[in-house]
């Protein structure tokens, strides 16, 4: 499957990985490459000397493009962008903010730029500060979410930018990544279903509560904030939704999940963690590895497009 996202990337197949925070490290990202896709190491709020060994490992394991996802907001982000250049990574994919500012730089080094973008404006504001491409990401996703759908946000992003854009939020499975291509999308990207991919470092308990998630166990939290995070369902989050409902302030809701990704990511409490996911988390049934999942979903698309093709004339 050649796309324009395909050419950009210099990859196999029209699909990268999302950059989940404590998810997407070295082994994740690596796997994702190897398999023909755009593995993501995901900075998020790592010193840049953590973000420097995590890509070093992953080029000791594929010689295949990757990437590493770099969170503005993060106090070291600078340090970050720096360490990008230094290490020759290919591509980078940005969130929280624009990179406007580390964009002259990357460009001189020949980084492929790609913000994650929740709006056409966004989309537009990154077109002209020099995006590669965009991410359309839909409210479906997990983690922090916009206010669009993936179905209304992506055609309008396609229609509005004349750079490549990936469709993002909700996409889990074939079906998922044939509708985005039917949208205009140059490719997609997945999270949600790489949480359980066996070469992910997530802890068994949040695998399995994934697997079991059914259509209607997520939910988001943080509206009244202004940063609304999409997870599923648990104790932490129906305490968090009350604590917002009596009108917490925002420092209090802020300490109270403080370390609940790692909790849940590396320790595995499905209880009291943070279990970021998508609404799509219902169309993942079991663990497989990132080759399975990528051939699966790529495979399954081009069948797809084609029937639909055969099925119109």
């Amino acid at each position: 499957m050649k796309t324009g996202l395909t050419e950009l990337l210099k990859t196999e197949y029209p699909l990268i990985q999302g950059g989940m925070a404590w998810v997407a490290e070295y082994h994740l990202a690596a796997a994702v490459s190897e398999a023909g896709g755009l593995g993501l190491i995901g900075a998020a709020s790592a010193p840049a000397k953590i973000v420097r060994e995590q890509i070093r490992e992953v080029k000791k394991r594929t010689n295949k493009p990757f990437g590493v996802n770099v969170m503005l907001l993060n106090p070291n982000a600078a340090e970050v962008a720096q360490v990008v250049i230094e290490e020759e990574v290919p591509v980078v994919t940005t969130g929280a903010g624009s990179p406007a500012k580390f964009m002259e730089a990357w460009k001189q080094a020949g980084v492929t730029v790609i913000p994650v973008v929740a709006s056409v404006a966004m989309a537009k504001m990154m077109e002209r500060a020099g995006a590669d491409a965009v991410v359309a990401e839909g409210m479906e996703s997990g983690g922090h979410i916009g206010a669009a759908t993936t179905m209304t946000l992506v055609p309008q992003v396609v229609d509005a930018v004349g750079i490549p854009v990936i469709a993002a939020g909700g996409i889990a499975d074939a079906r998922g990544m044939a509708a985005a291509l039917m949208l205009g999308a140059a490719g997609v990207q997945m999270g949600t279903r790489f949480l359980v991919a066996k070469e992910a470092i997530v802890h068994q308990n949040y695998k399995d509560r994934v697997i079991r998630a059914r259509d209607i166990d997520s939910e988001v939290t943080g509206m009244s904030t202004g940063h609304p995070i999409r997870v599923l369902r648990n104790q932490m989050s129906r305490e968090y939704r009350r604590l917002e409902k009596e009108g917490a302030s925002f420092e209090e809701l802020e300490q109270m999940t403080l370390g609940s990704l790692r909790k849940a990511v590396i320790d595995g409490d499905v209880t009291g963690g943070s279990l970021m996911a998508g609404q799509c988390a219902g169309l993942v049934k079991k663990e497989q590895t990132c080759r399975e999942i990528i051939e699966e979903v790529v495979t399954g698309a081009e069948a797809l497009c084609r029937d639909a093709v055969q099925r119109i004339r």
